[in-house]
């Protein structure tokens, strides 16, 4: 296979079925059901994903924690303002970040923000533009983040958000994303307690979500894609049980495509998975052999990005078009805060 092109992944989607806001009931959003063998489509709501788990699943969970990675400053020397974006943390005090206006941040300049709560200073430009920030402040780094930091909501959603733990799975542990893994805010803590109950195991892994989650693909040949790389961590405990269903010949259902990617990328050829921590680039399109993952929890991606390129892996491109086809028909709510689709 030379070629794939992104335009395959194309679908076309009225701005109004973008889901700008939350919405109340967390688990009363609704549920797509697709069986990826037939193709066939049921339409339910969240909570009624119960009917579809059975006893002896292992439901996969990624447990990070959304940063309030979104600063505003001003330059010391001019007063202009500043846009940071915290991507990931390379030493206690140090961070890469993306930062706008970028032609004003040359190494050596300095932003403050919050009154000088928190200061910055440049010390290196990266290849993709990136800046490396060293910051110094008095206290604690997370609680001053806490109070001037604001939710990276992605590219797509205008509208601000009034509680920023709706962009937080009920089970965030571990900070460190810059975005949410999306499928998991349909689960309630009653849900989660439901379907335990059940016998269904679940597991947490841990991913961090980088903003490149939201880069579109601009190569017409996705092989020619560079894709993002991200942190994830599986303990021995989880992949014990992992393992563990997999031997009695259990479902591995994940929860979003980055528990997906955790999975996939800790998986050895027989289906089993390695605990301890890496980064991972893994790119998964139509024609990738899944060696652990059997079922999908997740949303309805963006045209052309490489998370529908996913699911397009799992369900078949054709299957998972004609799902999203149907979605826009009923008018589901996409993205971020949208409705969920279970691949059976």
């Amino acid at each position: 296979m030379d070629k794939i092109l992104k335009s395959d992944y194309y679908y076309d989607l009225p701005e109004e079925l973008i889901a700008q806001d939350p919405i109340k009931d967390r688990s009363s959003s609704r549920l797509m059901v697709l069986d990826k063998i037939t193709g066939e489509i049921e339409h339910r709501h969240f909570y009624d994903i119960i009917g579809y788990l059975r006893k002896g699943d292992c439901l996969v969970l990624n447990n990070t924690k959304v940063i309030p990675a979104r600063l505003i400053g001003v330059t010391k020397d001019t007063g202009a303002a500043i846009e940071v974006l915290l991507l990931k943390r390379k030493t206690a005090n140090v961070w890469e970040a993306i930062v706008r206006p970028g032609k004003k941040l040359r190494p050596g300049r300095e932003v403050v923000f919050g009154d000088g709560l928190l200061k910055g200073k440049i010390t290196d430009v990266l290849e993709e533009g990136n800046r490396l920030i060293e910051f110094e402040y008095e206290g604690i780094f997370e609680e001053i983040l806490d109070k001037l930091g604001e939710m990276p909501l992605p590219p797509y959603i205008t509208h601000k958000l009034d509680d920023k733990n709706r962009y937080q799975t009920v089970y965030a542990k571990y900070e460190g994303s810059a975005a949410a893994p999306t499928a998991g805010l349909h689960f309630t803590k009653e849900l989660l307690e439901k379907i335990k109950g059940m016998g269904v195991d679940i597991v947490f892994v841990t991913l961090h979500v980088g903003l490149g989650t939201f880069r579109p693909v601009k190569e017409e040949n996705i092989l020619d894609h560079h894709m993002h790389s991200e942190w994830y961590e599986i303990t021995k405990e989880s992949a014990d049980m992992i393992n563990a269903a997999k031997e009695r010949g259990a479902r591995i259902i994940c929860v979003g495509t980055t528990s997906v990617r955790t999975l996939e990328s800790a998986a050895l050829d027989n289906g089993y998975v390695k605990a301890g921590s890496a980064d991972t680039s893994i790119f998964i399109y139509p024609g990738y052999r899944f060696k652990t993952v059997d079922c999908l929890i997740t949303n309805f991606h963006l045209p052309e990005s490489t998370l529908i390129m996913l699911v397009s892996a799992l369900a078949g491109r054709e299957n998972v078009l004609n799902a999203y086809k149907e979605a826009v028909k009923e008018k589901y709510r996409f993205f971020s805060f949208g409705d969920a689709m279970f691949i059976s």
